[in-house]
C-alpha cells in the first residue's frame, strides 16, 4: 500500500467516524428517555456531550487534512442504532430494558474502539501526531465509557434477574409493562 492510498483509506475511515458520531447524537437522547434508571439516564446524556465533543474533534482532524467530513454513511452504525431502536420497541420490563439498552450500548461503544483504533494507528503510521492524539483522546473516552456500562450493568442486570422472579421460588411473576401500542 502506499502513503497515498493509505491516506485515502485514511481520510474514508474517518468519514465513517464522522457518520457514526453524528448517527449516535441522535439516537443517544432516545436510548436516555427509555432507560428507567437514574445513573443510566445520566450516562447517556453525559456521552451525548462526549459524542458531540468526538464529532468536533474530527472536525477538527477533517480541517487540518482540509477535507470534508461528509459523504460516507456508515452502515455499521446504522445497523446498531437500528438494533437499538427495535429493543426500545420490545415490551419489556424497566429493569430489562436498562440492562437491553447497556448491551446495544455496550455493540457501538466496541465497535467505535474498533474504528479509533484503526484511524488512530493510521495516523501515527502517516506521521500526523497531532491528529493522533486526537483520534487517542477519543479512544480513550470511549473505552472509559464502555468500563462505566460494565460497572452499571452489574446492579442493573441483577435487578433485571429480580424483577421476572418470585423471591424464593423461581417462579416468574408475569409481570411486564404495559405495551406501548395505543
Amino acid at each position: 500500500m502506499t502513503i497515498k492510498q493509505l491516506r485515502e483509506l485514511y481520510v474514508d475511515e474517518l468519514k465513517d467516524l464522522y457518520n457514526a458520531e453524528t448517527q449516535l447524537v441522535k439516537a443517544l437522547p432516545k436510548m436516555a428517555r427509555a432507560s428507567s434508571s437514574g445513573p443510566l439516564r445520566t450516562g447517556f446524556e453525559k456521552h451525548l456531550s462526549q459524542t458531540k465533543g468526538h464529532v468536533e474533534r474530527l472536525e477538527q482532524i477533517f480541517q487540518m487534512l482540509d477535507e470534508s467530513p461528509k459523504g460516507k454513511r456508515c452502515m455499521g452504525m446504522e445497523g446498531l442504532v437500528k438494533e437499538g431502536a427495535d429493543i426500545m420497541d420490545e415490551d419489556y420490563d424497566e429493569e430489562v430494558m436498562d440492562a437491553a439498552l447497556i448491551s446495544a450500548a455496550q455493540r457501538v461503544e466496541h465497535y467505535e474502539i474498533a474504528g479509533y483504533g484503526t484511524v488512530r494507528a493510521y495516523a501515527e503510521l502517516l506521521g500526523e501526531q497531532e491528529q493522533a492524539s486526537l483520534l487517542a483522546e477519543t479512544l480513550q473516552e470511549e473505552k472509559e465509557t464502555d468500563q462505566k456500562l460494565t460497572e452499571l450493568s452489574k446492579d442493573i442486570n441483577l435487578r433485571a434477574t429480580e424483577s421476572d422472579e418470585v423471591v424464593g421460588t423461581g417462579q416468574a411473576k408475569g409481570r411486564r409493562k404495559p405495551s406501548r401500542a395505543a
